[in-house]
């Protein structure tokens, strides 16, 4: 088993006690329709928060808004203590330098193989060419598909897309991740496989995470199950008796 682990700069930066992300009382609509009323949460440091929500409640919009590609009509977003509103485009990518984003659907790059489609932020920065390959290689490994690096989205299943999706999320060893409806669209077996795939960047990477989804069941598996590294797989968690 091949571990991405988290890296230094962003949040070493903060206070303990100093949430990575911290959305106050955010409101946003659409028209006449309210799709966010005074949101108020915070997502501690290498905690994972689960946000539930039926669909066309907001979440996907929730999301965008805590990566900058929104703006709320009110309130505040603060990410690593810093408050989005009224950033520069600079502080912006220093900022979504430390995310990743599995987008629903997984939004990869049809014209791009998988290897590029992971890469593809790490060729935005200009990584050497030996280092982004060992680097894809190793978040390929992570999710369980190395095996799939030349082929192209049209011949990868929806499950293997989303692990490709969650691949190019982790690449940069972010401090944060976002996570917007990782298993929509697919079956209860590769959800659970997806899940597992959380789980594991959760238990093994210790990486402060966001997730939103219609699924209760997900929520209630990540809640009840730990990875266990040793044995390569998500197991039951042990609950302590009082």
């Amino acid at each position: 088993m091949t571990s991405v682990t988290t890296p230094k700069p962003a949040i070493n930066q903060l206070e303990s006690n100093t949430p990575i992300v911290d959305f106050r009382n955010v409101s946003m609509r659409f028209d006449q329709h309210q799709v966010l009323k005074n949101i108020t949460f915070r997502v501690m440091h290498g905690e994972t928060r689960i946000i539930l929500g039926p669909a066309g409640v907001g979440k996907s919009v929730l999301m965008k808004l805590a990566n900058g590609l929104m703006e709320a009509d009110s309130g505040n977003i603060l990410i690593f203590a810093k408050s989005l509103h009224g950033m520069t485009d600079a502080e912006m990518f220093e900022m979504r330098s430390h995310v990743g984003m599995v987008f629903q659907e997984s939004a990869l790059f049809d014209s791009l193989n998988v290897e590029d489609n992971v890469a593809y932020r790490l060729n935005e920065e200009g990584v050497d060419l030996d280092e982004t390959h060992r680097r894809v290689v190793e978040a390929l490994k992570f999710v369980e598909l190395e095996k799939a690096i030349l082929k192209f989205p049209s011949e990868l299943s929806g499950g293997m897309r989303r692990r490709a999706s969650i691949a190019r999320a982790i690449i940069n060893k972010p401090d944060l991740i976002l996570y917007d409806s990782p298993t929509g669209g697919l079956d209860p077996i590769t959800s659970t496989t997806i899940v597992e795939l959380l789980v594991k960047q959760r238990d093994v990477s210790q990486t402060t995470s966001l997730v939103v989804t219609h699924r209760l069941q997900d929520a209630f598996t990540m809640a009840t199950h730990r990875y266990n590294a040793a044995a390569g797989h998500m197991e039951k968690a042990r609950v302590a008796e009082y």
